[in-house]
């Protein structure tokens, strides 16, 4: 747990955030970008067993699988229903969410 509090607080401390405001923030974002519609209020709970669990992954997982679906280096699976709800999400929210995310198991 230590570790993802540390890299919460860098994140935050590169964004000018306090580490509540970052995990705040964070929550936020996921909700504004629409990720809790298919992977669920916490990521714990995706709506289908087609959808997969984020909630606890390591936020470097999740940034990275993030950033490829967006970019289109990622297209198995459910990826392609993703892509546009990711179309225009800026690196430093997929860090944000993804430290949310990270804290959630």
């Amino acid at each position: 747990m230590y570790g993802r509090f540390a890299i919460c607080a860098c994140t935050a401390v590169l964004l000018g955030l306090s580490t509540a405001v970052c995990a705040d923030r964070g929550a936020e974002l996921y909700k504004k970008n629409l990720c809790h519609t298919c992977h669920g209020e916490d990521g714990a709970h995706p709506i289908t067993d087609d959808y997969p669990v984020i909630a606890g992954q390591p936020p470097k997982y999740l940034v990275r699988q993030m950033k490829d679906i967006r970019d289109g280096r990622r297209n198995n699976g459910l990826s392609e229903n993703m892509r546009a709800v990711v179309a225009n999400v800026p690196n430093e929210e997929f860090e944000l969410i993804a430290n949310w995310l990270a804290s959630r198991w």
